[in-house]
């Protein structure tokens, strides 16, 4: 596997404080440079930006995979598998509603993961995810 390089997602918000406040403080996201209109954070080595633009929130589309409605539109990370249990728990602890509860998908089968979905205060649907083996990650 090759060193990957941080990617740059912007994605609209319809309030930069309750931007701050899932992103900064929930997740635990550093603040970089912003403006009245936007906010860079810090997402474990890549750059998201939060876009004041209330008008691009919408309900998010959702398909069936594996028993569970994913959010067809979502971004998140792939984390080691005790990094994503203590997030899970840090979220539970502070009251996250899941779209999908933390589990395990794709059990037995290729890509194996343990996953969860939840939504930012502005509609945002994100995932985390966890490979017991990393190698499975694009496994067919």
């Amino acid at each position: 596997m090759h060193e990957l390089s941080p990617f740059h997602l912007a994605f609209p918000v319809a309030s930069l404080a309750n931007a701050r406040a899932f992103y900064g403080d929930l997740l635990g996201c550093p603040e970089g440079r912003s403006s009245d209109a936007w906010v860079d954070f810090d997402f474990h080595g890549h750059q998201i930006v939060a876009h004041l633009a209330p008008e691009e929130a919408r309900a998010v589309t959702a398909h069936d995979v594996d028993g569970g409605d994913v959010p067809v539109r979502h971004f998140g990370l792939v984390l080691e598998m005790d990094a994503w249990h203590a997030l899970a728990e840090r979220l539970r602890a502070a009251g996250t509603r899941f779209v999908i509860e933390p589990h395990v998908r794709f059990k037995g089968q290729p890509g194996e993961q343990a996953t969860m979905f939840l939504l930012d205060p502005c509609g945002n649907a994100l995932e985390f995810e966890a490979f017991a083996d990393r190698a499975q990650l694009f496994a067919k």
